[in-house]
């Protein structure tokens, strides 16, 4: 099992930015989705960004595109990069994980394990 540990949230305000991290336990092998979703409060969980372990290829929601960057080193550390930051990108932020070789960010249930959550609020 893929353990998730998340950090880098925080208060920012508007037009800042912010790096999450993402720390995986665990083995990642070269056929794993990693990336990340959040919740708002009142709303459904939203895919934002995702990055494929085999060949390093990247999705993003249309909400996150031009603004968000996810990356990841050699080991086992994602990063999502966010500039530009809005008051509607406020959310809990989850670190995602799954044993496929594609990403799919149109619903929660594509991603088997789960992150504890970091909390990002942006202020206008």
């Amino acid at each position: 099992e893929v353990r998730l540990v998340e950090s880098g949230g925080g208060l920012v305000q508007a037009g800042g930015s912010l790096r999450l991290s993402c720390t995986a336990s665990g083995f990642i092998r070269d056929d794993y989705a990693v990336g990340w979703f959040r919740q708002a409060p009142g709303k459904e969980r939203e895919g934002v960004a995702c990055i494929t372990t085999a060949d390093y290829s990247t999705y993003y929601s249309d909400s996150a595109k031009g603004r968000f960057t996810i990356s990841r080193d050699n080991r086992n550390t994602v990063y999502l990069q966010m500039n530009n930051l809005k008051p509607e990108d406020t959310a809990e932020y989850y670190c995602v994980a799954d044993h496929s070789p594609f990403c799919d960010l149109s619903g929660p249930h594509g991603f088997d394990s789960w992150g504890q959550g970091t909390q990002v609020i942006v202020s206008s």
